[in-house]
This record gives C-alpha cells, structure tokens and sequence, in this order.
C-alpha cells in the first residue's frame, strides 16, 4: 500500500532531520508544512549565506530539494515495507526516531540527501532550471567501448544530454550539510554528516554510460554515449545493504574523528552508514522510541525471512483472516481503442501479528 505524505507529516520530517539554521526554509511558524517556495522564503528570517541567497533568488531549486526529500521517504517506505520498523510518517513516532543515532536514522539521512542529489540533477537534466543543464564534456576523456565490443572501425563521443550529477550534488550537500560543517564537532553532528555523504555518494560513483549508434543501413560508425543517474530504486537497494552492514562507532577523544565499536573491525568507508546507539526492537509500540509496534501489521505465514510471522509478529503468535474486495478481470481490448474488464469478488487470506 502507497503511503501518501501529508504536509504535516513532510514539515515534522524537515524540522528534525534539516539543521536549524534551515528550519525555517520548511516551516511556517504555527502551521503546517507549506510546499510554495516562495511562501516560505517570505515567512523565514532565520537564513543565511548562501542558504538565504537561494532562498530569496533561486526559489525553483528550493522546490526540487523539497521534491527530493518526498522521493527520499517514499523510497524508504519501500525498502523498510517488510521491517518491523517501516519508515512510518506518523508524526508523534517518525519524529522520535530521528531524534536518536541509531541504523534506522542513518537510513534516513542517506536517502534524503541521496533524493535530494537525484531530484535536482533530474531538474537540470529535464530544463527544469536555469541555473544548470546537462553535463559539459567538453575536458572528458573519449568514452571506452563496452567488453562485449572490440570497437573496430567504431568513433566515440559524448554528446547527448548527460546528467550533471556535480550540481545535484552539491545542492544536496549545502541544504543536508548546512551549518554542521562548521559547528560544535558533536559526534552526532559527525555521523549525520558522514551519512548524508554516503547517500549522495550512492548517486554520484555509479553513474552509468548510455550510448546511442549512428551510421548508414544499420551500421555503428559513430557512437554518442552521456553519463545518466542510477535508477532510484537501485539507490535505495544499495543503501539498503549499506544498513544491513551498518557500523557502530564512537567518538575519538578530539572530538573530530569516529572510531568503530569492537575489535579488528576495519574504519567504515565513505560509503557506509554509521551509527552510534543500538535500535530498539520495535514490537511494541513506545512513544519514547518511536516504535510504533508490529500489532495488526500483515505477514507472511511461510516466508523464513524478515517478513516471516516469527521475526515480525516478535514470536507473539498471528491470526488467519479473511477479506473480500473488488479487482477487474477478464480485461477485453475492443477496437479502436477501449479496455473493458467486469468486476470480480476476490477473497484473501491474511495474516496478522497479534
């Protein structure tokens, strides 16, 4: 089931995630959420720099930092779908969950400013903006011919509307990053950073070459090849794996370096996520942790895996129960140019955590 972001929902989101210097960017003060960047650049004097500068000349880029952060969510609802955590908005948990450092919030700085680098890179790809379009090539080395070619007789060149990753990513590092990069050295503040480089990270080092053949009859005398973005949802696959193998750390006694918890365990990379505190187990709803509990969540009655009834009704036990509803079936095409399908009564059965 899709889960659609209330403004609310979006706006607590910002307030906790966002530093406070770009709170405001995301808040009106005494009301929810507004999604017009220039509303919001209005109501907000707590910006500055460059921060401020965007705000109040480039509002458009400040639209697309919104669209990422709802791309960056939604991704995570998916990828968490079968979690016993599972990326809910709902706002009294969702916000004491970004409160603590622990797995689940390392997910979720990577993948907002991961959404963040995509929807603005997309924003330039598509003459969304004005500030940027695609990719210049012009100093870039001619492109390789793919292993499965010998790439006789065949020329290379960019061309096309490559990607520009560079904007995207910078964008989302200024508006994730913000003050933190100057501020109290926190080991909080060091984690959040790390993870939000991680996410754009899983952006930027897997772009991908797509090319195109040119020539007479079918021939490939010519070959124009562009850099194009990751799908999202390889983004999220791969930050996912980055959770599964999430590292504990601590901070180091000056204050401006991570060390990782237990022996001979090697220093996570750029691309890894990190966390300081253990997650909760989140059966059981808990205000103070955030869970919301796993009662009434669906599971599967024969799956081994995380969306098993054992791991995710937490052993407590599940209930068969049985729904009707309405699907369209015998689907006829009829020329020219309408589907017909009639109404078929479906039943299911579903299981539930008790």
């Amino acid at each position: 089931m899709t889960v659609r972001l209330s403004r609310i929902q979006l706006a607590l989101f910002f307030i906790l995630l966002c530093p406070v210097n770009i709170i405001g960017l995301w808040w009106a003060v005494g009301s929810p959420l507004v999604m017009d960047p220039n509303s919001i650049c209005r109501k907000t004097k707590r910006l500055v720099g460059k921060q401020a500068e965007l705000c109040q000349t480039q509002p458009e880029i400040v639209s697309e930092v919104a669209k990422g952060a709802r791309l960056g969510v939604r991704e995570c609802q998916y990828q968490f779908r079968y979690r016993r955590w599972n990326c809910t908005s709902h706002n009294k948990y969702f916000g004491k969950i970004l409160q603590q450092d622990i797995r689940e919030t390392a997910f979720v700085y990577a993948i907002t400013a991961a959404g963040v680098t995509h929807a603005v890179t997309q924003a330039c790809s598509m003459g969304d903006l004005l500030q940027c379009g695609c990719e210049a090539t012009r100093n870039r080395a001619p492109p390789r011919p793919p292993s499965s070619s010998s790439g006789d007789g065949v020329k290379w060149e960019w061309g096309g509307c490559g990607d520009d990753v560079e904007f995207g990513y910078e964008k989302s590092k200024q508006f994730m990053d913000a003050k933190r990069r100057k501020g109290k050295s926190d080991i909080r503040t060091l984690v959040d950073l790390h993870n939000n480089e991680a996410g754009r990270l899983a952006v930027k080092l897997y772009m991908r070459t797509e090319c195109k053949c040119h020539g007479l009859s079918g021939s490939c005398t010519l070959r124009t090849c562009w850099k194009k973005m990751p799908h999202f949802r390889e983004v999220g696959d791969r930050l996912l794996e980055r959770f599964n193998g999430a590292s504990k750390v601590m901070g180091g006694n000056d204050g401006k370096t991570l060390i990782p918890v237990g022996q001979n365990i090697k220093p996570p990379d750029k691309q890894d996520l990190i966390y300081s505190d253990e997650s909760p187990d989140f059966c059981l709803a808990n205000r103070k942790t955030g869970s919301l509990g796993t009662r009434g969540r669906m599971c599967n009655s024969t799956a081994m895996d995380i969306s098993g009834c054992d791991l995710l009704c937490c052993e407590r036990g599940y209930r068969e129960e049985t729904v009707e509803f309405e699907e369209n079936c015998l689907c006829r095409f009829h020329w020219c140019c309408v589907v017909q399908c009639t109404k078929c009564l479906v039943r299911k059965e579903l299981s539930l955590c008790h």
